[in-house]
């Protein structure tokens, strides 16, 4: 069976004093979590608040992305399916 679900996720950049900062809220219906980013700019750097922008955000969906890493890990435990550190993994590489 097919089906389709929609998680909304807002992401907000504030900037002072240099410093940008990210917050990025996903909320599943079920779940809400939040990941944060910051990012500065460099004394001697040039002043691009894009970039600043791009790292701050980058920084927040990477702790977000880990935090759902780590709930799906929890989710799987409750399942019954060992930690990923337990799990067998799969060969790679050349066959000899």
């Amino acid at each position: 069976m097919s089906q389709t679900v929609e998680w909304k996720v807002h992401l907000y950049l504030s900037e002072d004093e240099g410093r940008t900062r990210a917050r990025v809220e996903l909320d599943t219906g079920s779940t809400a979590l939040t990941g944060r980013g910051l990012a500065r700019c460099n004394p001697d750097d040039e002043d691009v608040p894009v970039i600043g922008d791009e790292l701050a955000a980058g920084r927040a969906l990477s702790d977000l992305g880990q935090q759902l890493m780590r709930a799906a890990e929890h989710d799987l435990e409750s399942v019954g399916e060992p930690p990923a550190s337990r799990r067998p993994r799969p060969g790679y590489g050349w066959i000899a």
